[in-house]
């Protein structure tokens, strides 16, 4: 699940840089789509280990 989402915001992000915000250098493109990946990455799995741990 994780995955799935962190590829989707990288995607969404990327559209967004392109086409709303007119971004045209490939690299910001880049370190912005990834850090928005990474960073929805990290949150859902850090809810994801709150969760278990509240199941123990």
């Amino acid at each position: 699940m994780r995955e799935i989402l962190s590829v989707v915001t990288y995607l969404f992000v990327w559209f967004v840089c392109q086409r709303v915000l007119d971004i045209q250098s490939g690299l910001n493109k880049l370190i912005i789509s990834l850090g928005a990946a990474i960073l929805v990455y990290i949150v859902v799995a850090l809810r994801e280990r709150s969760q278990n741990n509240k199941e123990e």
